[in-house]
């Protein structure tokens, strides 16, 4: 990595965009592609002196604030916003997360969990850490969330998906109301001097804006559990779930059980599990 990581990011994406897609007019002949600093400034809000700085690594240190306005003007998506976040870090010298501080999000499952999930087949069901990672699941559940693009990673996150993947506007159809419980928890569990779990809010925080932002806000209060959750699946259509946590290891883990809340949803459940009707009952939410 060179030392100026973040100033050839800048001007790589700046160069990458036409006027046009900045809400500019295109104006005279260009003798480089993309956009002008003069535009990007413009549009960003900040002087051409200093975003020329910028991309001359003369300058650092920007704040989180001018970082969000070149991100909005450059159009970038969630993880290009997480990659500028992380060269501005390394560009100022920024110390990374150190190990010793604080406990790690535990990843480690216990045997007798992983044969409790397995007793819940063929109930969609998982195991989530602290930050909202999942690290086990039953078949179930990956029928359930794997066509919606929720576990497309190695360690899932449900908050990153609800927040940056546009995937989940469909999948959620009560997409409001489930930003609200992630972040609610995300915000109540989170412990003193929990340096992981600051990262993932300062990360969230750049990534999606003012969606999550604007939901961290406020004092902390348990987040209030909607007794229905519906989810559209791409063959199965909307469901109905009711969900039931159980919270293991002092709070650090807990097991999500989702159920049908009546009987269609019970029917399409079996349909996806390939069992016959009556695989799983419906219950009253």
């Amino acid at each position: 990595m060179s030392d100026n990581e973040l100033g050839a990011y800048l001007r790589d994406r700046r160069e990458a965009l036409k006027p046009a897609d900045v809400g500019l007019p295109d104006g005279s002949r260009r003798r480089t592609p993309g956009l002008r600093r003069s535009e990007l400034a413009t549009v960003a809000g900040v002087s051409v002196e200093y975003l020329t700085r910028l991309e001359q690594g003369r300058d650092r240190n920007p704040s989180v604030q001018v970082l969000v306005s070149l991100a909005e003007a450059l159009r970038m998506t969630p993880e290009e916003r997480v990659h500028l976040r992380f060269l501005a870090k390394v560009t100022s010298g920024a110390v990374a997360l150190c190990p010793g501080t604080g406990l790690a999000p535990s990843r480690t499952v216990r045997p007798t969990v992983r044969a409790l999930l397995d007793s819940l087949e063929p109930a969609p069901a998982a195991l989530f850490n602290r930050l909202g990672e999942i690290l086990c699941r039953t078949a179930g559940f990956e029928r359930l969330f794997g066509p919606v693009g929720l576990l497309e990673e190695e360690y899932p996150s449900l908050i990153w998906y609800v927040f940056t993947d546009a995937r989940a506007r469909v999948a959620f159809p009560d997409w409001d109301r489930v930003a609200d419980e992630q972040a609610a928890a995300l915000k109540y569990d989170m412990g003193p001097d929990d340096p992981y779990t600051t990262e993932l809010i300062d990360t969230l925080s750049f990534a999606a804006g003012e969606a999550f932002t604007g939901r961290m806000g406020g004092p902390s209060t348990p987040p209030r559990i909607a007794p229905v959750q519906r989810v559209v699946h791409p063959r199965a259509g909307e469901l109905r779930l009711a969900r039931e946590t159980l919270d293991l290891s002092a709070g650090e883990q807990r097991l999500l059980v989702y159920l049908p809340a009546d009987t269609a949803t019970a029917t399409a459940l079996d349909l996806l599990t390939g069992r016959h009707p009556g695989g799983l009952r419906a219950v009253n939410a």
